[in-house]
């Protein structure tokens, strides 16, 4: 089981920064059209295990799709940090872009098949 780790990490610019709690067990590799043109690779976080530490001012939101998932992108460099929505249960939840983190090897990660095109 990995192990829970916290990491910061920001936008290409450095205007955006966050911090977070997460084991990264599941990193998504999905296949929707944002997420495929964009190379996102996502893990969900509760929101008290995200916190954004710099940044608010600098960041755009996005919707796209249904618009339930509120895209959070840095107005410099248009790199989409993190995003804010719900579980198919109502719950809230934070969808990291994990590329984003400090000093992540993405090539050291496992990732999980998402078949996005279809939901």
């Amino acid at each position: 089981m990995p192990d829970v780790k916290t990491y910061t990490g920001g936008c290409h610019c450095g205007q955006v920064r966050f911090e977070c709690t997460t084991d990264l067990a599941m990193v998504t590799a999905c296949n929707c059209s944002i997420c495929t043109k964009k190379g996102l690779h996502i893990t969900f976080l509760a929101p008290q295990d995200f916190q954004l530490r710099a940044g608010e001012d600098n960041l755009k939101e996005y919707l796209f799709n249904k618009h339930v998932i509120r895209h959070q992108l840095c107005i410099d460099f248009g790199v989409e940090v993190f995003a804010r929505g719900k579980k198919p249960d109502g719950t809230e939840v934070v969808a990291l872009n994990v590329s984003c983190i400090d000093g992540l090897d993405l090539s050291r990660l496992t990732l999980t098949p998402i078949d996005g095109r279809s939901l």
